[in-house]
């Protein structure tokens, strides 16, 4: 086991580029203005506490590129994760631009692998702030040769865990097609100046049977306006997504979900909500689905038998 312990003034990526072997990175108090990415395996990253280690940078959609292409959202993040088994503990993930109606999306955090962790993190951005791979099969196609391999393609299915996170944005701010699990973490809509806020866009396969899981989470109005917020939109057909026993601010739409601008994704979409505590009483949208108390219990146990597994 290789160990490090790092001050703002060194630089995160160089120690990376070093790891051979499984190895914890204890980040002291302070600012790290770095784009990083973690390609290695079985690397722990642990702040001295979210509120005060924070790894920030500023890339946006809309900023040329070296290559003379705008960045797109996927070359925007501040860190991303492409290696295997990584742990992210005690500290904050900012993209620091707030304003994506003018630059564009804005990444934080860019999972690109089959198993990830995070406890006690910060991610904090605007408009998709948090992308979970696999990217939706048209994209693989689309941006290859664009975006590296090791962060475009991957093979089979993933399962991202978060617990006792604080997730923040304004649009689509938790994308992607993992399997995902949220446990007991703050969900915060920020004020969002074209009007509409969306927390999750989901793009699930249709082979697939997990989603994204919300559970005993806290869905905070950190700005937004009253009733200006969707739950979740797929993002392609089949995206899939279920709150349970959360508790929602006056922010969230009583109808809860949107079915995506002019497309028919109600149709396909496997959205679902069992107990929510709405400040608003909800008028769900006629497709999303209701649970029962039994496949709710089973979502959970699942969750919590994952994070289990997990934690050995």
């Amino acid at each position: 086991m290789q160990i490090f312990h790092l001050t703002p003034k060194d630089n995160i990526q160089n120690i990376l580029n070093c790891i051979d072997k499984p190895a914890t990175i204890y980040l002291s108090a302070g600012i790290y203005r770095q784009k990083t990415e973690i390609k290695a395996d079985n690397v722990t990253v642990i702040g001295e506490s979210r509120e005060t280690t924070i790894i920030t940078y500023g890339d946006y959609a809309r900023k040329q590129h070296a290559d003379g292409k705008e960045y797109n959202t996927f070359r925007t993040y501040t860190l991303c994760i492409s290696g295997e088994n990584v742990t992210l503990k005690n500290l904050t993930v900012e993209n620091s631009n707030t304003d994506p109606q003018t630059v564009g999306q804005c990444v934080a955090l860019s999972v690109n692998a089959k198993r990830f962790y995070a406890e006690n993190v910060n991610l904090k951005s605007t408009q998709d702030t948090l992308f979970l791979a696999p990217f939706p099969d048209d994209l693989v196609v689309r941006y290859r040769g664009f975006i590296p391999e090791n962060q475009l393609y991957m093979d089979g299915t993933s399962l991202h865990l978060f617990k006792n996170c604080r997730i923040s944005g304004t649009v689509d701010f938790i994308f992607g097609g993992a399997e995902a699990y949220f446990k007991d973490c703050e969900i915060i809509s920020l004020h969002e100046k074209r009007g509409t806020g969306y927390i999750a866009a989901p793009c699930h396969h249709l082979v697939q049977n997990g989603g994204f899981y919300f559970i005993n989470c806290y869905l905070k109005n950190g700005g937004a306006d009253e009733n200006t917020v969707f739950l979740a939109r797929p993002w392609r057909d089949f995206g899939k997504c279920a709150f349970i026993d959360c508790r929602a601010d006056g922010h969230i739409r009583p109808e809860l979900f949107d079915k995506w601008n002019d497309t028919e994704r109600d149709k396909t979409a496997r959205f679902s909500f069992y107990n929510l505590n709405c400040a608003v009483p909800p008028e769900p949208v006629g497709w999303c689905g209701q649970l029962t108390e039994k496949q709710a219990s089973d979502i959970i146990d699942n969750c919590n038998r994952k994070f289990t597994e997990n934690n050995r």
